[in-house]
């Protein structure tokens, strides 16, 4: 007899995932100022997320400039610069880190260093997602997606079917190694069907399941995260369902590591 509750959140990760999909495909199908301009608010709004939970929700004895707006602020700082640094790419770095400063002396101090990491993360992966649209084009965006989705579902029906020990439950006590272990394989058999059908080089075979790790540990990231801001969700901002951190935690895993990845070698063509 299956536990109460054991698949009490399937609707809620349906309605997610098709939030995702539906966002990330519209992302992806855009090209030129209108992906920048997408792809900068959605990083706003990831900043306005983190803002409040470095620094200023809950906290009124913190004193800033802009009082209470300060992460309205912070989040359309953010926005603007990676706009910019997306028009000026010679200048991308120190415009990039524009929010970061903005932001770092109105962090309450003990999380001062995560607002910088988190911010950093925020900017890279914003600056990341247009540079691998253009650079690579659409199939490798969808690759790039579809390994992150695959994993999340695989691990989902896994880690609730078979169970066992936790990854790690300090940080995401739901997540357990079962799951995580389906995710990998199923990433692994997917860039196998890419190859075999000629859609993609076989790089992609081993590349898709580090893909696939590297989102799992963005999600487990953001779980660290809230746990130590003391919220179960990010935001509010997609009813229901938390934050638009909570739903692209792992995209944003995977793109680190994939731009990581390109610093290290020549990234696979999807979609020959």
């Amino acid at each position: 007899m299956a536990e109460p509750g054991k698949w009490s959140d399937l609707t809620r990760r349906v309605v997610s995932a098709v939030i995702l999909i539906a966002i990330g495909a519209a992302l992806a199908v855009s090209s030129g100022i209108a992906l920048w301009s997408g792809v900068a608010l959605f990083m706003a709004l990831t900043f306005w997320e983190l803002a409040r939970m470095t620094g200023w929700k809950g906290r009124p004895h913190v004193q800033t400039p802009f009082g209470r707006s300060r992460p309205i602020a912070l989040a359309l700082i953010a926005g603007f610069s990676l706009f910019a640094a997306l028009g000026m790419p010679q200048f991308a770095i120190p415009v990039l880190l524009i929010p970061i400063a903005a932001g770092l002396p109105g962090a309450v101090p003990k999380d001062r260093v995560t607002y910088a990491i988190f911010g950093l993360a925020i900017m890279a992966v914003g600056y990341e997602l247009v540079h691998l649209r253009q650079e690579y084009g659409l199939p490798f965006i969808l690759w790039l997606m579809g390994v992150v989705f695959l994993s999340d579902i695989l691990g989902y029906f896994a880690g609730r079917m078979i169970g066992g020990p936790k990854f790690w439950p300090a940080v995401s006590p739901k997540k357990t190694w079962s799951g995580t272990v389906a995710g990998w394989i199923g990433a692994f058999f997917f860039g196998v069907l890419l190859w075999l059908t000629g859609a993609a080089e076989a790089p992609v075979i081993l590349l898709s399941p580090i893909v696939a790790f590297a989102g799992q540990l963005g999600d487990i990231a953001e779980s660290w995260l809230k746990r130590r801001a003391g919220v179960k969700d990010s935001s509010n901002l997609i009813p229901g369902h938390g934050g638009f951190m909570d739903r692209f935690d792992a995209v944003s895993g995977a793109v680190l590591a994939v731009m990581l990845l390109s610093w290290l070698l020549r990234l696979p063509q999807v979609g020959l």
